[in-house]
């Protein structure tokens, strides 16, 4: 029986420390009738020539949520999987997604874990675990074509919150969101606090937009909600040492998205 055809959709920018293995999971999937659409922001680096081994390469000047968009438009899919550049999927992901879309959902969360080196990195990866089944924090990236038009994509308005935005779109507007247990493992590499808080500042001006959309959830998703809310925390007393420095993390990382807020024109 012909399986339908699924699109992925990878904005890049600069990508090329990452990319490949990305792409390589992709193509290693074991629902094997898919496209790959990569939308890239004119980077400077090889990105865009290791994206051509794989995939159909558009380019395009604008934010992550515009590529996102642009992408599902030129795709021929009836599902779309929205992915990162520094993410690297099991094996299973798409063939879980289609079983759950079989039975009527209409969007899949799928579960992220980090890995990476150092001790930042092991701090991230403590984070990403303990956020597994937290409504606050998960949002679902696989879509069914229907229901992803009818809510109109991403808001291309938004630079930050925009996964979140969509996801909370789906559920105002009834539709089934469910998850599968496969896993998207987000490649942190070295991880370095600096230029990861530098991130936090600029999410920060541009994340108004998202708080003025959704006040309620968002102060929730931002403050001490989000940490009160880890499920795993035996991982989290079994491991002091990384949660001292989660701790240090997500304070500085609070610090540093008010700043880019304030500061935010």
């Amino acid at each position: 029986m012909n399986r339908p055809l699924i699109s992925i959709i990878l904005p890049t920018f600069n990508s090329e420390r990452f990319l490949e293995k990305c792409l390589q999971s992709i193509r290693n999937q074991t629902y094997t009738n898919i496209e790959i659409i990569v939308i890239d922001n004119y980077s400077s680096d090889k990105t865009k020539a290791i994206a051509k081994k794989y995939a159909k390469v558009i380019s395009h000047k604008g934010l992550r949520s515009e590529a996102r968009n642009i992408g599902t438009a030129l795709a021929k899919g009836d599902f779309f999987l929205s992915v990162d550049s520094d993410m690297e999927l099991s094996s299973s992901v798409l063939n879980e997604c289609f079983a759950k879309a079989k039975l009527g959902f209409d969007a899949i969360v799928i579960p992220e874990f980090s890995v990476g080196k150092g001790f930042w990195a092991k701090c991230k990866a403590l984070e990403k675990k303990c956020y597994i089944e937290n409504y606050l924090v998960e949002a679902a990236r696989f879509f069914s074509r229907e229901k992803f038009e009818e809510v109109k994509g991403y808001d291309v308005s938004l630079e930050a919150g925009e996964d979140w935005d969509i996801h909370l779109r789906y559920k105002k507007s009834g539709f089934r969101i469910g998850r599968i247990k496969a896993f998207i493992k987000h490649m942190e590499g070295n991880l370095v606090l600096r230029e990861s808080l530098h991130k936090k500042y600029l999410y920060g001006k541009t994340f108004g937009r998202y708080i003025h959309k959704h006040p309620d959830i968002a102060r929730k998703q931002l403050g001490i909600s989000r940490l009160l809310c880890f499920r795993n925390w035996k991982s989290l007393i079994e491991n002091p040492q990384y949660l001292l420095g989660l701790i240090l993390m997500k304070s500085l990382e609070f610090v540093l998205y008010e700043a880019g807020r304030l500061t935010a024109t």
